[in-house]
């Protein structure tokens, strides 16, 4: 896995040292993505995630990912700023933090986290431990996000400036729910999602990218008159041209 994916059309790859790994395999682990991090990034943005702070293996994670200096680092289940902060402290400057949210705690205190600064870029929206932290009744990862959630986790990122990526649709195989999942992010307003599997990649990369119709009538919104006006049997105002410039931004960020 990790040789391939150098060669996936994404756009940050994961090493994951956390739910992906048993207990007793969590050393070898980090040793083997230590080696594979030193040779040279994996794609465009080189991540790795390590244990949450309630865990043994945290400190040591952070140490290795020190030496390692991959682009960033994700942090699971942050509950506060001062996870954030602890991390920070043991990394090099300028190393990219991703905080998840993904426990009843790390809901609560979105904004909070969303404020601590060290180099935090993105809140990621954790649905599977967020549902079992909620007591959602659900078995699959992926399942069970509320709007209210994804909606909080989405208003923190923006109102302090970072980005805002969906969690993964864990179903393999399932097109027709991979798109629903996304094109929910997509209207949430999210910047991206994790995908767990190359098949993925691509429909998701799809449905981010605003298509050529839209793209087109953005421009003409912002090309009609200014102030409140008529434009093909709707009302258009400098919301509107918000809205066309906000989407035209997407576009360019994508491209």
């Amino acid at each position: 896995m990790l040789a391939k994916a150098a060669s996936l059309p994404a756009d940050e790859v994961i090493v994951d040292l956390e739910d992906a790994v048993p207990a007793g395999e969590k050393e070898q682990a980090r040793a083997l993505a230590l080696a594979t991090l030193q040779r040279g990034p994996l794609g465009r943005t080189t991540a790795l995630r390590v244990n949450g702070p309630a865990t043994p293996w945290w400190e040591d994670d952070l140490r290795a990912a020190a030496d390692a200096r991959p682009d960033v680092v994700v942090l699971p289940k942050v509950e506060s700023p001062e996870d954030v902060s602890a991390a920070a402290e043991l990394l090099p400057p300028g190393t990219g933090l991703e905080a998840q949210i993904e426990t009843a705690r790390g809901l609560a205190a979105a904004d909070w986290i969303a404020s601590a600064g060290h180099g935090l870029e993105a809140l990621v929206f954790g649905p599977a431990d967020l549902a079992a932290s909620l007591g959602i009744p659900v078995l699959t990862i992926g399942a069970g996000a509320t709007d209210y959630a994804l909606a909080r986790v989405l208003a923190a990122a923006r109102a302090f400036g970072l980005q805002a990526v969906d969690g993964p649709h864990a179903r393999l195989g399932d097109d027709l729910g991979l798109a629903l999942s996304t094109r929910r992010a997509v209207e949430h307003g999210y910047d991206g999602k994790w995908v767990i599997h190359p098949s993925q990649i691509e429909p998701v990369n799809f449905l981010f990218t605003p298509s050529p119709a839209d793209l087109d009538r953005a421009r003409r919104i912002l090309d009609a008159a200014e102030g409140a006006a008529r434009f093909e049997g709707e009302l258009v105002d400098e919301a509107s041209r918000r809205l066309a410039e906000s989407l035209l931004s997407r576009a360019a960020q994508l491209s």
